[in-house]
């Protein structure tokens, strides 16, 4: 500057010959220069103006240095905080891809246990078929028993009929003894006579030769009779091959059993390959589905002809039944022809009392016989009358279990019902919830539209925030031109004031033309934050609708805890009202575990009487050979009697050789004492056996009526036991068909509850992207913060351009004032630097404004991001916790679900252990097919509960995603929610543990009853061999009497008693039919 002042000082030499021109204008310039000291007044008025403006600007700009330094604090602050949200926020992606993992895991799982609960319904299906299978012949056997007691009731009926006509000889007898008694009498009178009388001796010739004619005639109708008896044995066969063939069935219908016992051996078998083959079979699940309702088909048409079948065994029955009814009416028939036949016998048999003094001896062997025989029926009738008793007793239980497990049923049945509805309920709350949740999603949706309309209007701040600097960036480049100019304008002086003038109104018309861009750049940023503001009281409607909605699925959440919990305690009654019919269940198969020893016992008491009856006919054939004996000993007496007759007619010839008459007399009247002693005796020890005779006959007649009572008796308990059997089956059959009913049912829901899965697992899709949703909005916030970050340091660097530029207009200001007391000629300079400072203190102001704005949203943004910040860092660490405990549960899930397939494997061998053990008898196989139905149906159960409890954590699974997607307040209701849930499913452990070990506590008693069945069944079979070796030796005894008795004379009589003996093993034969 002073060297141009020099250069114009050199230049004024050239100028002193324009003096004169220009003192006249002097004076003007004089005049001028007082207005222009005045206005240089004014100027310095608004200098000082501006200096304290300055000063102000200056304080100013020190608080925003400190408000900028502690943004770059808390920027710091912020990115070191962002650092590390974005470890805790990688170390939440690792749990959540653990999460995942386990998620999968718990879905295989899943789809195992959904493969093992369609293996365990085919062998529900293939264990119901068998049990039908095993009633269905159950039936045929309840019904050829009741024919069979049928037949025994009128048995029974006939053989009342014969105790009645027994009697009626009975009293004959008596009748027939007084009779004899009278006879012997008389006999005594006609042998003391005889010693007087010879001549009776011809008389006792003449009735000797009758009563060998009546003899004759005796033994002929005694030969009629064996014809009839021998009939009547041909019959008996009848009615033995009869039985025989019903055995015969019986056999049969054991096969079959003991063929379904194989079967269940091989089911048994094969569900232990069924096991090895799992793996293999998943992709056979449709087509053995179809097999299976095909098997069903045909089950049912077997089932037909099994109903054909045992409509054909029931008319055959029914024949049989016919033939028995007349053999029946043949048997009344001959007894009323024995009837007349036995009056005519009462009037011959006073004739034949001479031949019983020759059978006395056979009948004292016979009636030791008989007296052995007899003791053995009536320690026989003992047993089968305390048998009957124990049955009776017996059935009366089990009727009063089958009540007990009725009024069960009933209270099941009601139980299941209000359980269904309950369900329904659970339902249709969860129904609500999904449309909630639905609800919730599409505002979900709407919040991120207003999001990425905010993010538009932020961008198109910054683009505008862009212009701005970029325009500040201009003024500066002006306040540079404007210095320029001022240097050149003190260079050039006033020679070039018109071109700064000029330059002047450019730089006015520039400034103007920014002002205006300035103002319009503010107008827009106004309306862009009018549009904020909008977007963020939509944003906050859409809040409250959310926090609405939140409200109402958390009151949906407590309806459904409520639920769950009323659901749960109805689960237990049902539980518990299971476990007592088990229990019931099982004290019935107990029972009738008992009730089949006694049948046993009861058929092998028919079979000893059956070997009786073999032994009766054994002696029937040797009274035959007897009776022939007897035949030819009446011949031998016919044949000495003529040649007595001879002897007398030679006496009466010789009786005139007086010598040779006498000593044939003395003789012959020895042989007639000797034969009177013999017959004295004879009489009395004929007597003497009579009398006791009667003794036994009025005792076994007592012992027939106390045995005949005892069997009414029976017969009436046997027939209630039937009547409540049929009951028994009927309400079984009733049960399985509303558990194969349940089964439809549960398959039903398993198939829903797979559609539900598939379901959930689109849900959790969804979720996986909404996820990835928020891990973009998450990068695309990080993005913004990095912009904030560059924007700031924008902020600081124009901060610091307009430092500099404040600091050149003091430079220029000073220079300025020392310019005006150096030189007049500066003050247009003065002027024009006044103007400019005056559009800067505009520019600088409405920059400070602009900055000052800036700095409020730096500061709003930087709040926000650490309120942003620390919610993540508490959800953050919400998530972790909420991370273990589910791996902790999951873990423990695990674990409980390795225990309790280890449980289930053991059930398992030690059933098939049991069911290999329990098939020897077909009683004992339904017994242990019904066990294994009830125990695959609490697995099932089981089954469906632990399915149930999946599919309730999936959902809660998915809600707690979709609650992740959205506010804090709903994570931190969604872990109380997971809290309780935890504690539910320890609940359910403890539930699952306690069922486990009852099981395992019914497994224990069932096989220490099964030992206790199998002990008892050794100790009948060694009774069984004991009352075998005595048959033998009984047997043995019998056989040496009979070959010491056909040594022996006197065989009428021990045939009648034979008779009598075969009639009485007879009618106890027929007895326990």
């Amino acid at each position: 500057m002073y060297l141009q002042l020099e250069s114009e000082r050199a230049n004024t030499s050239g100028a002193e010959e324009r003096l004169a021109r220009l003192v006249t204008q002097k004076a003007d310039l004089e005049q001028q220069v007082k207005d222009m000291d005045e206005r240089i007044s004014e100027e310095e008025e608004a200098a000082g103006e501006l200096n304290n403006k300055r000063k102000k600007l200056e304080h100013d700009i020190d608080g925003l240095k400190k408000d900028i330094d502690d943004m770059r604090l808390n920027l710091q602050k912020s990115e070191n905080e962002c650092k590390t949200r974005d470890n805790q926020i990688r170390t939440l992606q690792d749990e959540m891809a653990q999460q995942d993992e386990t998620i999968a895991k718990l879905t295989r799982e899943r789809k195992r246990l959904e493969e093992q609960n369609t293996k365990t319904t085919e062998q529900l299906q293939a264990e119901e078929d068998k049990v039908n299978h095993l009633n269905k012949l159950k039936s045929k056997l309840e019904q050829t028993l009741d024919e069979l007691e049928d037949s025994l009731e009128r048995e029974k009926k006939s053989r009342a009929d014969l105790d009645k006509s027994k009697r009626k000889l009975e009293t004959d007898l008596k009748a027939l003894q007084g009779i004899i008694e009278d006879l012997e009498r008389s006999k005594r009178e006609l042998e003391e006579n005889l010693k007087r009388k010879d001549q009776e001796i011809q008389q006792m010739g003449g009735r000797l030769e009758d009563e060998q004619g009546q003899a004759s005639s005796l033994g002929k109708k005694i030969k009629e009779l064996q014809a009839r008896v021998e009939e009547l044995e041909e019959e008996l066969e009848g009615e033995r091959q009869a039985r025989t063939k019903t055995e015969k069935q019986r056999a049969d219908l054991a096969r079959e059993i003991d063929e379904m016992g194989d079967r269940l051996e091989e089911a048994g078998g094969a569900t232990s390959t069924q096991v090895e083959m799992n793996k293999k079979r998943e992709g056979e699940l449709a087509k053995l589905r179809r097999d299976l309702e095909e098997a069903n088909l045909q089950h049912e048409a077997t089932a037909a002809q099994l109903r054909k079948k045992h409509q054909d065994a029931v008319n055959e029955m029914g024949e049989q039944i016919d033939q028995l009814q007349k053999l029946k009416n043949k048997l009344e028939k001959e007894k009323q022809s024995y009837k007349s036949e036995l009056d005519d016998i009462r009037t011959q048999v006073e004739h034949v009392h001479k031949g019983k003094a020759a059978a006395e001896k056979l009948s004292k062997q016979l009636e030791q016989q008989l007296s052995e025989v007899q003791i053995k029926v009536e320690d026989s009738y003992k047993q089968v009358s305390e048998f009957t008793l124990i049955r009776t007793k017996f059935t009366s239980e089990n009727s009063e279990l089958i009540k007990q497990i009725e009024d069960l049923e009933h209270q099941v049945s009601a139980l299941q019902k209000t359980k269904v509805s309950l369900q329904q309920q659970a339902d249709e709350a969860k129904r609500a919830l999904e449309e909630e949740v639905r609800g919730k999603g599409s505002v979900n949706s709407q919040i991120r539209n207003l999001t990425a309309d905010l993010d538009q209007a932020r961008e198109q701040l910054e683009e505008e925030q862009e212009g701005k600097i970029e325009f500040q960036r201009q003024v500066t480049k002006l306040n540079a031109e404007v210095q320029q100019w001022r240097a050149r304008y003190e260079s050039e002086g006033l020679a070039r004031s018109e071109e700064l003038e000029e330059a002047k109104r450019k730089l006015a018309a520039k400034l103007t033309e920014a002002e205006e861009q300035v103002e319009a750049a503010l107008n827009k940023c106004n309306a862009l934050e009018k549009v904020k503001a909008r977007l963020q009281g939509e944003v906050e409607d859409l809040m409250v609708d959310v926090e609405r909605a939140n409200a109402n699925a958390s009151a949906m959440d407590k309806k459904q805890k409520q639920f769950d919990k009323l659901i749960n305690e109805w689960r237990q009654k049902c539980e518990d009202i299971t476990v007592e019919l088990e229990a019931s269940q099982k004290e019935a198969r107990h029972y009738s575990t008992e009730l089949f020893k006694l049948k046993t016992q009861y058929e092998e008491s028919q079979e000893q009487i059956e070997a009786l009856r073999k032994e009766n006919k054994n002696l029937a054939e040797e009274i035959k050979d007897l009776m022939d004996q007897l035949g030819e000993g009446g011949k031998s007496i016919h044949e000495l009697d003529k040649a007595r007759k001879r002897a007398e007619l030679e006496k009466e010839e010789l009786q005139a050789a007086l010598e040779e008459a006498e000593s044939a007399l003395e003789q012959e009247e020895s042989k007639v004492l000797r034969v009177q002693m013999e017959l004295s005796t004879v009489r009395q020890e004929i007597d003497r056996r009579i009398h006791e005779k009667e003794e036994e006959f009025e005792n076994t007649r007592r012992n027939h009526a106390r045995a005949l009572e005892s069997m009414q008796a029976s017969l009436e308990a046997e027939t209630r036991s039937k009547a409540e059997a049929l009951k028994q089956k009927k309400k079984l059959e009733s049960d399985i068909n509303e558990l194969e009913v349940a089964l439809d049912h549960a398959n039903r829901s398993n198939s829903d509850l797979q559609k539900t899965l598939k379901k959930i697992q689109i849900t959790v899709t969804e979720l996986q992207t909404q996820i990835e949703d928020e891990q973009r909005q998450r990068d695309e916030a990080r993005e913004a913060a990095a912009a904030a970050e560059r924007r700031a340091n924008l902020i600081v660097g124009e901060l610091e351009e307009l430092r500099t530029a404040l600091e050149q207009a003091e430079r220029a200001r000073r220079a300025a004032e020392n310019e005006l007391h150096d030189a007049a000629d500066r003050i247009s300079e003065i002027s024009t630097i006044n103007a400019n400072l005056s559009s800067q203190r505009r520019q600088l102001e409405s920059t400070v404004a602009a900055m000052q704005a800036d700095l409020d949203e730096a500061v709003a943004e930087l709040k926000n991001s650490e309120e942003r910040s620390k919610r993540a860092a508490a959800d953050a660490a919400r998530l972790a916790e909420e991370l273990r405990q589910e791996q902790e549960h999951a873990l423990q899930v695990e674990r409980l679900r390795k225990s309790l397939e280890q449980q289930i494997k053991d059930l398992q061998t030690r059933l098939d252990e049991a069911e290999a053990n329990a098939l020897k008898g077909g009683k004992r196989i339904i017994m242990k097919l019904e066990q294994r139905i009830h125990e695959l149906e609490s697995e099932t159960e089981l089954e469906q509960h632990r399915h149930q409890e999946t599919l309730k954590e999936l959902r809660k699974n998915d809600r707690r995603l979709k609650e992740l997607a959205f506010q804090v307040e709903e994570d931190r209701k969604n872990q109380l929610r997971l809290q309780d849930l935890s504690e539910k499913l320890q609940s359910k452990i403890k539930i699952y543990k306690r069922q486990v070990e009852e099981a395992e506590e019914i497994a224990a008693l069932n096989l220490a009853k099964y030992r206790k069945v199998q002990t008892e069944l050794e100790d009948s079979a060694e009774r069984a061999d004991v009352a075998e070796s005595q048959l033998g030796k009984l047997r043995a005894k019998n056989r040496s009497t009979v070959s010491i008795s056909r040594a022996s004379p006197g065989r009428e009589i021990r045939e009648s008693t034979i008779t009598r003996s075969a009639s009485i093993m007879r009618s106890s034969s027929v007895r326990p039919r």
